[in-house]
């Protein structure tokens, strides 16, 4: 198979998982409003963005396609690469962020992405990256369980060492140093994927797609007509605040969109619609929310599998 038709492959999978992605939100929220805007990006390429807000219990999203190509291959796209740098370039994937209404409903977030550089005078060299997150303000310790479980599951079936590898490289991606917590419970986050070629890694990162979708929906049923105080959603806008101190700051995504001059209201798209910022909170001993950070902001073994 050429490289071409290796992209155009990987280019179907993922405009059929947005399509999917789209299909499944609408119809879990169908008073959620929908903005569909496509568009061209000057290099080359382009994509679409699906933006949703006002919903009754997603109050913003985004489900989002890109497909761009470039002369200079930035360098938070080469971390595990390095002589790729500078390299011309194809990228294309589907990010998905969901900011639920609810407190007791985790925000989520899933990426899947497919490479290609061409150093000069070498043949194209190609790779997957992607995972999915979880972002809880009043974590449900049996949710917790059910998302980890379906991300072995789904790992499982490709590599016996796949979950605890992608599990441990989300905890390490997904973490705020300059707050010493990590974003949230984890899940899985990989890169340079190429195993067991081309036709069995875009399997991998369709199935985690997939994945992504049947867990967090299931999570979302589970508890969104959970009732909720002002003071909750207050605690939920202030915890938002660490999403997007991660995403500005550290997430490699949103420097590879703004590094490779794509369209910023999609790269910025995963922010959510309403933070709040206070100067040296802290939770109260024993409630809820001291709960959060006293269990679920550190890497854990969450299946109980001896990491």
């Amino acid at each position: 198979m050429s490289n071409l038709e290796q992209a155009e492959q990987a280019r179907k999978t993922f405009v059929g998982l947005q399509e999917d992605l789209r299909t499944r939100l609408e119809a879990f929220d169908p008073k959620i409003q929908g903005t569909e805007d496509s568009w061209k990006r000057k290099e080359g390429g382009g994509g679409k963005t699906l933006a949703f807000a006002n919903g009754e219990i997603i109050e913003k999203g985004g489900v989002n396609f890109s497909d761009v190509r470039g002369g200079t291959l930035p360098p938070t796209a080469t971390q595990g690469r390095p002589g790729l740098e500078g390299a011309p370039f194809r990228a294309m994937g589907v990010s998905v962020v969901i900011h639920p209404d609810n407190p007791y409903l985790p925000t989520s977030h899933a990426n899947v992405r497919y490479f290609e550089a061409t150093p000069k005078g070498e043949e194209p060299v190609w790779w997957f990256g992607g995972g999915f997150d979880l972002t809880p303000y009043y974590p449900v310790h049996e949710d917790v369980v059910f998302w980890h479980e379906q991300a072995k599951e789904v790992c499982d079936a490709y590599g016996a060492d796949h979950y605890k590898r992608f599990k441990k490289w989300c905890d390490e991606y997904f973490y705020l140093p300059h707050r010493n917590e990590t974003r949230g419970v984890g899940g899985l986050f990989f890169d340079d994927y190429a195993e067991g070629g081309f036709d069995k890694s875009l399997s991998f990162v369709e199935q985690v797609g997939k994945v992504f979708g049947d867990a967090y929906f299931e999570i979302l049923q589970r508890g969104w007509e959970k009732p909720f105080s002002r003071e909750q959603k207050d605690f939920q806008k202030y915890r938002r605040g660490r999403y997007v101190e991660f995403n500005l700051v550290y997430d490699r995504g949103t420097h590879f969109g703004l590094q490779s001059g794509g369209r910023t209201e999609s790269i910025l798209m995963s922010l959510p619609p309403s933070v709040e910022w206070s100067y040296g909170w802290s939770p109260e001993k024993g409630s809820e929310e001291a709960r959060l950070y006293e269990k679920y902001l550190q890497p854990s073994d969450w299946l109980g599998l001896g990491e």
